[in-house]
């Protein structure tokens, strides 16, 4: 199984972005996806994820719902819309998958991860 994250780039403070993750070589349908960030100098921190058909999404609190994660089983994809952009959200940004439904307090322990898309938050 392959992840392919793409979508970041540089945003003005108050901009939007949509990143995308597509996985590659298995019937996306079977995996729980997830959003995780990690800034420099900092530990990767656990952003929103999603079940299989999208039918439940949860959030780490401190988004205060300026992010949407979703999917597209026909396309293989899954989303994060981030809205109200801040310097502080500037940071690499992973997808992550997992055949497993992981709970919130295994949520660093997917089995796939892609390789990151970069994020940059001009102010």
């Amino acid at each position: 199984v392959q992840l392919q994250a793409s979508g970041g780039g540089v945003v003005q403070a108050g901009g939007s972005l949509n990143l995308s993750c597509v996985v590659f070589g298995r019937t996306f349908s079977n995996y729980f996806m997830g959003w995780f960030r990690q800034a420099p100098g900092k530990e990767r921190e656990y952003l929103a994820d999603i079940t299989y058909s999208g039918g439940s999404t949860h959030y780490a609190d401190f988004l205060k719902g300026r992010f949407i994660i979703s999917r597209d089983n026909d396309k293989s994809t899954a989303f994060l819309q981030m809205n109200n952009l801040t310097p502080e959200d500037m940071a690499v940004y992973y997808c992550a998958a997992d055949t497993r439904r992981i709970g919130l307090r295994e949520r660093y322990e997917f089995d796939y991860w892609g390789q990151g898309t970069q994020v940059t938050v001009s102010s």
